[in-house]
């Protein structure tokens, strides 16, 4: 499966929109893309929809960009993780550390 990412602005977010595989070949490269977007906007959603994988340096990528957001008064949010992240994300049991929510509107509104 290809994987890849788009970045858009809606408003005062930004929404990184990944799709494939996120794994230590490519999770740097998404870190990257976490935090340049901070450069941008104080308010970063990361959809998940379309990623079918994801290892622990993916998540790792995930919980520097919260972490950078709560650093510097930004927000975080994770957008419809597909049914493989969070299976990862409720064994880590990092679903109750991210804000997660099914659109981004969701996000704006909490």
């Amino acid at each position: 499966m290809d994987k890849g990412s788009e970045l858009r602005r809606d408003g005062d977010w930004a929404v990184l929109r990944i799709w494939g595989e996120v794994d230590l070949s490519w999770s740097q490269d998404v870190r990257r893309q976490v935090l340049e977007a901070y450069a941008k906007v104080k308010s970063l959603a990361v959809q998940l929809d379309g990623v079918s994988y994801i290892d622990s340096s993916g998540i790792a990528a995930l919980v520097e960009g919260f972490q950078h957001a709560r650093s510097k008064g930004g927000r975080f949010a994770l957008l419809a993780p597909s049914e493989a992240v969070r299976a990862v994300l409720e064994l880590a049991r990092l679903d109750r550390v991210f804000p997660i929510f099914t659109d981004l509107a969701a996000a704006r509104a909490a």
